[in-house]
């Protein structure tokens, strides 16, 4: 079998209604643009596929499809993914690949992979579980009332943890902290994501409140460029970190995080910013020989299938936006997220695909994607 062709498709994502914001200085909610869906057609017949959510990336990977890729691609044999993930880190010597599409090649043939075998692409990485407890993420909310009744929302539909984004202050985010540990009390897991807001003196303040509050972990509350200032707030802080979610290097670069001892909860891992389903599990794995946790970042249909086959997770992140919140799809009652079932990835429900991309969509995932 080899690959025949290989062609890009743009499908319009709707923004969030209604929009919703990050930390002071970040983007909010993206508007209205173009993702792009990959897909790899082969001689006898067998097709993969992967979506690149992130608005802009329609035009990016038709560019690169057109210069290189498919030349590239064509006449390669998609099995051997270990080969062509190798040849993708080759490529990115020179074009500097975007982070959120260098991956999308092993993510495609990885759903091409399940879709020859007749099964989901989580039981082809090698399954551990059938289903994950999903915690609430929340987007950025105007007062720190707002993020208690959040929280009462969140519990009420079943989420059995909470994520805070907050402000980007680090004394009105750990006001909000310590608010919201009492608030929900001491039975409840908490986790604190930065969005990389702070210098290192703001993020040892913060971690302090976060430690005292007993918080589950604390992630990205620094840029991901200097190991050394993550290393010195591992050292002042007691609160585990979670690093290394959007520094480029997929394992290469958690392994840098984890042993100069800056990761004491764990590493992030999922296929759009660690190398597609190989770098997520070499990721995984890596934390796994120092007993650390890979915690699945983001929602969506791939990293569901990542968190049911990396037996070092925790969780299922759900986004949850607006007010009142609501449940994302998928989700039980319980507040647990349950393994796919088809062939491969699939493609999420709700957008206006192609006819030729309508056979990929499995009807009854997630609404349009939030990335």
């Amino acid at each position: 079998m080899r690959i025949a062709d290989v062609e890009s498709y743009s499908v319009r994502v709707p923004g969030a209604s209604p929009p919703f914001v990050w930390r002071d200085g970040l983007l909010g909610s993206p508007p209205d643009g173009e993702a792009a869906v990959l897909r790899i057609c082969t001689d006898e017949g067998v097709e993969g596929i992967a979506m690149a959510p992130r608005r802009g990336s329609a035009v990016i990977l038709a560019d690169l499809l057109d210069r290189f890729l498919r030349k590239e691609l064509v006449g390669q044999d998609p099995l051997q993914r270990e080969w062509l993930w190798h040849r993708m880190w080759e490529l990115d010597r020179t074009e500097e690949l975007p982070l959120y599409l260098l991956g999308l090649v092993d993510t495609a043939l990885w759903d091409l992979a399940g879709r020859l075998a007749d099964r989901p692409t989580w039981q082809m990485l090698g399954g551990f579980r059938t289903s994950i407890p999903a915690y609430a993420s929340t987007v950025t909310y105007s007062s720190v009332e707002e993020y208690l009744d959040i929280a009462d929302q969140a519990l009420e539909l079943g989420y059995p943890a909470i994520k805070l984004h907050a402000w980007g202050d680090a004394r009105r985010d750990a006001r909000l902290s310590v608010a919201l540990r009492e608030h929900v009390g001491d039975a409840i897991p908490l986790m604190f994501d930065g969005s990389a807001g702070f210098d290192l003196p703001d993020a040892i303040y913060l971690g302090h409140a976060l430690s005292d509050a007993d918080y589950l972990w604390y992630e990205e509350p620094i840029r991901e460029f200097s190991i050394t200032a993550y290393k010195r707030l591992s050292d002042a802080v007691a609160v585990p970190l979670l690093v290394a979610e959007t520094s480029d290097g997929a394992h290469m670069n958690s392994a840098d995080f984890i042993q100069a001892g800056a990761a004491t909860f764990g590493v992030r891992a999922s296929t759009q910013l660690r190398g597609g389903f190989t770098g997520a599990m070499r990721t995984a794995h890596l934390a796994d020989a120092y007993r650390l946790r890979a915690e699945v970042h983001g929602p969506e249909i791939p990293n569901r299938h990542l968190c049911m086959a990396i037996s070092n997770t925790t969780y299922y992140e759900s986004l949850v936006m607006g007010n009142p919140i609501s449940r994302e799809s998928g989700i039980d009652a319980q507040g647990l997220v349950h393994a796919p079932t088809g062939p491969g990835v699939a493609l999420p429900a709700g957008l206006d695909y192609p006819p030729v991309l309508q056979r990929f969509v499995d009807k009854g995932t997630l609404t349009p994607p939030k990335a």
